[in-house]
């Protein structure tokens, strides 16, 4: 039986299942993937065979892809959370892995565009690690 893995934006008004499972999971550090998360990496899933169906607000969504590049971005147009997106002509399926409400059974392979880093993420493995919020 296929793997079925479920996601959603973060105001609820998309939602997806993905079918199949993912090839690859990478950390991407360069500036667009800091851009477009705000943070110091994207975590994004990819699969060549993993089938897309949208369960609901597909209406919402919005793109995003920067000129002369491959760097494209789907989000949810009411609370901007990041949404799959297909690429490459339809070939890849991108997946942000914070969209997803179910677990995987993949963990990320490798920090990528890594010499691109934020020079703040440098000392990440050196900081503290509180489980809830700061007092």
């Amino acid at each position: 039986m296929p793997q079925m893995t479920s996601g959603s934006c973060q105001c609820g008004a998309v939602r997806f299942e993905i079918e199949g499972s993912f090839d690859s999971f990478f950390l991407c550090h360069c500036s667009r993937c800091r851009k477009d998360t705000g943070s110091a990496h994207a975590s994004n899933l990819f699969s060549s065979t993993a089938t897309l169906t949208w369960r609901s607000g597909q209406e919402k969504i919005a793109h995003y892809k920067i000129p002369a590049t491959r760097h494209a971005r789907s989000f949810c147009s009411v609370c901007g959370s990041g949404l799959p997106n297909i690429q490459m002509d339809g070939a890849l399926l991108v997946v942000p892995a914070g969209s997803l409400d179910d677990d995987v059974d993949i963990s990320p392979i490798a920090h990528i565009c890594f010499a691109s880093r934020a020079g703040w993420d440098e000392a990440m493995g050196d900081i503290p690690k509180i489980d809830g919020l700061p007092a």
